[in-house]
């Protein structure tokens, strides 16, 4: 039961990354062609919701990893590691929809 407090705390820190990531205020764009604008902040958006997951899915692997590891459950360590991996993907995935989202509207400038 050492471990139920670890993993609370992770939940808690959790929630509070993925408020912090949501709260941004999304960039506003002045451009002239609204089809363009609406798939810049279409795109922007998808990379937040992506970067959001990425970063909360990253840290709850890495919280089940040090858990499975310190209960002696590999299986659970292993699934862990996978979680955070596919977290740091997902958060790649949306670095890259932001960077998309930005050049789209610098391109409609």
């Amino acid at each position: 039961m050492r471990a139920l407090p670890w993993i609370i705390a992770g939940v808690g820190i959790g929630v509070g990354v993925t408020i912090l990531l949501f709260s941004d205020a999304e960039p506003s764009y002045a451009t002239g062609y609204d089809g363009v604008e609406r798939a810049a902040r279409k795109t922007f958006g998808w990379g937040t919701k992506n970067r959001a997951e990425g970063k909360v899915g990253a840290f709850a692997g890495a919280v089940k990893e040090g858990v499975g590891r310190l209960t002696g459950d590999y299986d659970m360590a292993d699934e862990g590691t996978a979680d955070r991996v596919i977290g740091n993907v997902k958060d790649a995935a949306g670095k890259v929809g932001h960077a998309v989202g930005e050049t789209l509207h610098d391109l409609n400038r």
